[in-house]
């Protein structure tokens, strides 16, 4: 291997690797051979990174070269280390240690997770519980089945008495053995669902592969671009617990193509849901069940299909980014790509036997350049980008952090855009199961080379916020050069973002293999390194305000683009109002717009608004319960969990309430605000005609309008 590629890999060769569980003195291998899994033991010292030598019972002690965690302690058994790291919490001395036992391993022995292996060369089982109840402790729960299906073809449904339910389940996810098994919300509902009960029943929910009980830790939060989800991780020994949900979302960061994280919406806009697919409301599952259980088993596998499917779209880049990183396959789907850098390079240092620096205190940073040149309907769109601008930067410029005094950084960076360089144009070569894999490799490369500059402005042990100031000037520099240039040659700028510039082209660059001509010639002035692509064209653009704009392509599909013009917890009513002005805006058709909004006034006043249409989605947190603005909301759910979703209303008596208690009550002073408001969100596209076209509601109006409806009634 190279010194790249153990950089980026691990040192030590060992394949196949499925799983790694960490005893008192040893690690235990999984290593799937064929269709069987072997065993390892390989010997296992755990460790501690100090700023000094310390008096710690039980510590082989090893000076490290360089300077701030130099001193190395290793401990024969987890309890001479457990020691160790509770005394110098207590001391408060500086120490470093890495997450969990298995990132500790890993680390230290080169070895990563399922080299040598293909995504679809692994096992995976989808899980999926129909219950008669939300919560277990509800008097009515009840598992009135359980569906299962691997990776291999399999499918089954398991039913009977409960007791037996979870017995076969627990013989059947044995009998199967696979290394991963997934499930849409597993994390939040179906493995807490069976543990519960199965704790009710006294039955083991043993999972794992040595015969031990599903294990669940302390919340966490799921990294997902700029935000974080929390979650409750459940752990199977010898197995990986992947939910779908969670990586559905990380998979739709900076691409906002889904409306809902449902399963069946996500089935629905990926192309992957069943023609005859079966939607039954959660909460007539266990009529159903009694009047028609063939329905429901139906129901049951299609779920575990899509999962499996889905799947099979949202994981690869996970998978393939743990042939990488010294962390497990479950791990690795929730944390964040900084910290996988930041364990890449701690990993190297250990390697060579050098010191791991600390962090730098944090300091303001200047932002990519970002504005908004014009507003309103503007036809005939391209977007222009730059290609990993500020991973180019860094190579171009050889940026990198001045701690990186073994010069692991950019190395790794060059490697990383070597091999995704080749991996798409192996994508674009091949076809079926091998395009596959070059494509979930390359998503992998991508994801950590885009890292690499949040990395050195992020709370990590190689952060230099110097070398970050560097990248973002020297990007700033860059746009407004492209910009200059478009208008020189008599481009309309619209919107600029960073890496990105959305413009109207001058006349006579008309069709796609000009437009991409006319970029090229525009990215000729850039630096040498840095290369300008054609990043799309599109029919029209509704520009409204900074990263908030709608986009109609040539076939006429929408892409609307930022929360505050469509959020998911927006009620229906007016993301549909939305959608639909948004087209008429597009085809110049701006009267119905206003109609429209009329329409909706007059549904609202007259009470013909389902319930559906008028309640939101919220989700129940903490600060549902802690913070005072959501003391209505708090009341409404006061039996939900946190982590929930739930759908709730306004009320005309002030009060909030779940959908499920609708009673043709609702506040619609409120829901008339709320419309303006969503029409608000379009004003830029209206300019002056804005107050005119949408007078603000009032009170007096609604009387006025209902009196209004009266006289036609």
């Amino acid at each position: 291997m190279s010194v790249a590629e153990h950089i980026l890999f691990g040192s030590d060769p060992t394949e196949r690797v499925v799983a790694v569980e960490v005893g008192s003195d040893c690690a235990k291998l999984y290593r799937r051979i064929g269709d069987s899994v072997v065993v390892e033991q390989r010997p296992f010292l755990w460790w501690i990174l100090t700023t000094e030598r310390h008096q710690l019972t039980g510590a082989i002690w090893s000076e490290l070269d360089g300077q701030d965690f130099d001193w190395l302690a290793e401990f024969e058994d987890r309890d001479a280390f457990e020691s160790a790291r509770y005394w110098l919490r207590d001391a408060h001395a500086e120490h470093l240690v890495l997450a969990t036992p298995a990132k500790q391993f890993l680390t230290r022995s080169g070895i990563t997770l399922f080299k040598g292996m293909s995504f679809d060369e692994i096992v995976r089982a989808q899980l999926d519980i129909e219950t008669a109840a939300i919560l277990p402790a509800h008097p009515k729960n009840e598992i009135l089945l359980v569906a299962i299906s691997d990776s291999r073809g399999f499918e089954t449904i398991v039913e009977g008495d409960e007791r037996d339910v979870l017995r076969k389940t627990v013989e059947l996810v044995h009998e199967l053995d696979p290394d991963v098994i997934e499930g849409h919300n597993i994390y939040d509902f179906d493995l807490p669902y069976l543990a519960a009960l199965a704790k009710m029943h006294g039955i083991p929910l043993a999972l794992g592969r040595d015969g031990s009980e599903v294990t669940f830790g302390t919340r966490q939060q799921c990294a997902i671009g700029y935000y974080t989800r929390p979650f409750q991780p459940a752990y199977i020994h010898g197995r990986h617990v992947i939910d779908t949900m969670l990586l559905s979302q990380r998979y739709d960061v900076g691409k906002g193509a889904f409306a809902s994280h449902s399963l069946k919406a996500l089935a629905k806009t990926l192309g992957i849901s069943e023609p005859d697919r079966e939607i039954i409301p959660h909460d007539k599952i266990a009529a159903e069940y009694k009047t028609n259980p063939d329905r429901v088993r139906k129901y049951a596998l299609q779920d575990v299909r899509e999962t499996r499917s889905l799947a099979e779209i949202v994981s690869p880049p996970e998978f393939y980014l743990t042939q990488m990183v010294p962390d497990t396959y479950q791990h690795a789907a929730s944390t964040g790509n900084g910290e996988k850098i930041n364990t890449i390079l701690i990993r190297e240092y250990l390697r060579n036997g050098r010191a791991i620096p600390k962090q730098n205190p944090p300091k303001s940073l200047p932002g990519g350049y970002t504005e908004v040149r014009a507003t309103g309907v503007i036809e005939t769109i391209v977007k222009c980008d730059v290609e990993s601008l500020y991973p180019s930067i860094m190579l171009t410029n050889r940026i990198k952090p001045a701690s990186d005094t073994l010069d692991v950084f950019l190395p790794a960076l060059e490697e990383l855009t070597k091999r995704r360089i080749e991996a798409k144009k192996r994508s674009r070569e091949t076809e079926g199961r091998e395009r596959s894999y070059w494509e979930g490799l390359q998503s992998a490369f991508k994801i950590l080379i885009n890292s690499f500059y949040g990395y050195l402005a992020g709370p990590f042990n190689f952060n230099d916020y110097e070398a970050a100031t560097k990248v973002t000037t020297t990007g700033r520099a860059i746009v407004k050069r492209i910009i200059e240039e478009l208008e020189r040659t008599g481009s309309q700028v619209v919107e600029v973002d960073t890496d990105g510039v959305y413009f109207k082209p001058p006349p006579g660059i008309e069709g796609e293999d000009a437009e991409i001509d006319y970029v090229q010639r525009i990215g000729s002035v850039l630096p040498p390194g840095i290369r300008l692509a054609h990043d799309g064209r599109y029919r029209a653009m509704i520009s409204l305000k900074m990263k908030n704009y709608v986009l109609a392509d040539y076939s006429g599909r929408l892409i609307f683009k930022g929360s505050s013009l469509r959020s998911r917890a927006d009620e229906r009513f007016g993301q549909i109002f939305i959608s639909k002005a948004a087209e008429f805006l597009l085809k110049g058709e701006r009267v119905k717009v206003r109609e429209l909004y009329d329409s909706f006034v007059q549904k609202i006043n007259a009470g013909e608004m389902s319930i559906d249409m008028i309640c939101r989605r919220e989700r129940v947190t903490e600060k549902t319960f802690s913070v005072t603005s959501k003391k209505r909301v708090a009341q409404a759910v006061s039996h939900s969990q946190i982590g929930d979703y739930v759908s709730v209303y306004n009320r005309n008596d002030g009060t909030v309430a779940l959908a499920s208690e609708y009673n043709h009550d609702e506040d619609r002073d409120y829901l008339l605000d709320k419309l303006y408001k969503f029409a608000c969100r379009l004003r830029e596209a209206f300019g002056d005609e804005f107050d005119e076209l949408f007078p603000k509601p009032s009170h007096k109006m609604r009387v006025e309008a209902a009196g209004q409806q009266k006289l036609f009634d």
